[in-house]
């Protein structure tokens, strides 16, 4: 089985400084999703994101893979920066990541958020839906239902450029790094696995978050033995685009509280 190949991006931040690892969400590039954050994250911490398969500066996959695949992949990126236990945050599918992380390579994880995601997204049924969908009809026959679900009402209106970033994002990701990360995300299913997860980690909710409510990160919290909460209102699917400066506030609590 050969690893997805993912390409890493640098935020910047001091070299000596404990590195912090972004992950994004399915249809979005690293950099439209967590640029604004990753800047405020960047006067504590090394920061560097990667980019799902297909998306932004990563290739198309080649074959088949697992979130567990990405999240190896993902660590094979954080080993190259020569850096011990690192911090993750990743977003919806990155968070799915990030639970994969935690329970195969708990021993490189320092802290982790998990944000707008959950330990099962949809049925698996529906991925195979969407797969389908954008394997005949392209990634751009998911723009009117993204604007629907990514953001609060308003938001376009308030952040105009963000907004049509991670649009444009959405728009030209490879159809077929999509539909794999689709295939992925429904063979995802770690419920029954929670209760292992050491570590200090919060699981952070979009108020207004459809795809992937707020039971879904309480589910989390109530599961994972050292795993906080909080609720953001105002805030839909991608929470660190719509409050980059209280996402960027929370990280920085978090890793502060368990350093790397």
């Amino acid at each position: 089985m050969t690893l997805p190949a993912l390409t890493a991006v640098d935020f910047g931040g001091p070299e000596d400084a404990p590195l912090l690892v972004l992950g994004p969400s399915l249809g979005t590039s690293v950099a439209a999703l967590w640029s604004n954050a990753a800047r405020l994250l960047a006067t504590r911490h090394r920061v560097i994101g990667f980019d799902l398969p297909g998306h932004g500066g990563s290739p198309p996959p080649v074959e088949a893979f697992t979130m567990a695949d990405l999240a190896h992949a993902v660590d094979t990126i954080a080993m190259s920066y020569e850096a011990g236990p690192y911090h993750y945050a990743g977003v919806s599918a990155g968070g799915a990541v990030g639970l994969e992380l935690l329970l195969d390579h708990e021993d490189r994880i320092a802290t982790a958020a998990l944000i707008c995601t959950g330990a099962k997204i949809r049925t698996a049924e529906a991925w195979s839906e969407r797969a389908r969908n954008v394997r005949r009809n392209g990634t751009s026959a998911m723009t009117e239902s993204a604007r629907i679900t990514w953001f609060s009402a308003g938001f376009p209106l308030r952040d105009p450029d963000t907004a049509a970033a991670l649009l444009e994002s959405l728009r030209e990701t490879n159809a077929e790094g999509y539909a794999a990360t689709c295939d992925a995300l429904g063979q995802f299913d770690v419920r029954d696995r929670l209760t292992t997860i050491g570590g200090d980690v919060i699981a952070i909710a979009g108020a207004e978050d459809i795809a992937t409510p707020p039971s879904s990160l309480l589910y989390l919290a109530e599961h994972i033995p050292r795993c906080d909460y909080l609720e953001i209102a105002q805030t839909a699917h991608l929470a660190p685009a719509e409050q980059p400066e209280l996402i960027a506030q929370e990280l920085l609590a978090l890793t502060q509280r368990s350093p790397a």
